[in-house]
């Protein structure tokens, strides 16, 4: 009874628009294609079946024909294999945000790190083909590829009712303006730490070592490095778009939107990091709805006196944003895109499932 009940609510969920068969073509995205036959496209875990004669089922390639049958009364769409000739289709829009998942990355300590302690002529900064030098490089070969990144944030989980935000970073991984007398908490990260945020300037190769000391001279692309730049070591591909969209199992209570790419606040395709990450459960493909929180002003129609209006608040709903698709996941933090949206998207946001109607 309960596989006929998940058959309805799928079937219902059909668009009624839905193509019988449909042939991918080179630029559609996966999160496309399942918005063709589904209102929900987080459900195409639930109607996908690939052909098993495919060797990664979970791969559409362009000319690939998809069809939509029913098996049992439940709806299932099937693929076909076309001619493999180009590569598989991504799972979001790669082409309009590879530049932003390129640039930035979360760990638990820069300070750790190794890091630029001079640069060739003590220039202020340094391009490509000038030499840098890196201390506390262990292990480092000729020929060793790093990134060179800078801290940009700290990532806090909130306290004492502060929702989740991050505070600037200084070239040493400090906190910014700490000596200002601003109240504790306001405007910066507060409790827990979920990771510091850095954000990869360059690219360069080991070409000496002198003890503690490695000399790396810099590749062309990239931005200008100074000293304080923290080194990584390169990643060649350091985000999987191999994942299909779905709902994830449960969303950790408060996880909100930690901070908005660039200080942009609308628009589809928007990357966000969001605290929740893997220790949550949260993993690559997961969406996510996006709401403002109800404000709560106090009622002074009802309370001429100011303080009586002042105690007597009403509570008004959530409204809704839009929805996210989670594409990187750290330990803590995860980074998403902004999939569809009919609102502003904020800083503090709050995350709920994408079937969430309040």
């Amino acid at each position: 009874m309960l596989l006929t009940l998940a058959g309805a609510v799928i079937a219902a969920d059909l668009r009624e628009d839905h193509p019988t068969t449909y042939v991918v073509k080179k630029g559609d995205t996966l999160w496309d294609i399942a918005g063709r036959f589904l209102e929900k496209p987080w459900l195409w875990p639930e109607i996908w079946q690939a052909n098993p004669q495919v060797k990664n089922p979970h791969l559409i390639y362009p000319g690939d024909v998809l069809s939509l049958v029913y098996i049992d009364g439940q709806p299932q769409v099937r693929a076909e294999a076309g001619p493999r000739a180009e590569p598989a289709v991504d799972t979001i829009p790669l082409s309009e945000v590879e530049a932003l998942l390129k640039q930035f990355t979360v760990v638990e300590d820069p300070e750790s790190l190794p890091y630029v302690v001079g640069t060739e002529d003590d220039r202020i900064y340094s391009t490509a083909g000038q030499l840098v030098y890196v201390r506390g490089l262990a292990n480092a070969q000729p020929g060793m590829v790093v990134d060179f990144a800078r801290p940009v944030n700290l990532f806090g989980a909130g306290n004492r009712g502060n929702i989740p935000g991050f505070s600037p970073l200084d070239f040493r991984a400090d906190r910014q303006h700490t000596h200002w007398g601003v109240p504790k908490g306001y405007g910066e990260a507060t409790g827990e730490k979920l990771g510091y945020e850095l954000q990869i300037h360059a690219t360069g190769e080991v070409t000496n070592i002198q003890g503690e000391i490695a000399s790396v001279v810099l590749r062309e692309e990239g931005r200008e490095i100074r000293v304080g730049d923290r080194v990584l070591p390169s990643e060649a591909q350091p985000y999987d778009l191999q994942f299909t969209p779905r709902a994830p199992e449960s969303i950790p209570a408060n996880a909100r939107i930690l901070a908005v790419a660039d200080g942009m606040q609308s628009g589809p395709h928007l990357v966000v990091a969001i605290s929740a990450g893997a220790r949550d459960g949260i993993r690559n493909g997961h969406v996510m709805s996006i709401w403002n929180d109800g404000s709560r002003p106090a009622d002074i129609v009802k309370n001429r006196n100011a303080m009586a209006a002042k105690a007597d608040r009403v509570d008004l709903p959530d409204e809704f944003v839009g929805r996210l698709m989670v594409f990187r996941t750290f330990d803590k933090v995860s980074y998403a895109l902004v999939m569809d949206g009919i609102r502003p998207v904020h800083h503090g946001d709050l995350l709920k499932h994408p079937d969430a109607s309040e």
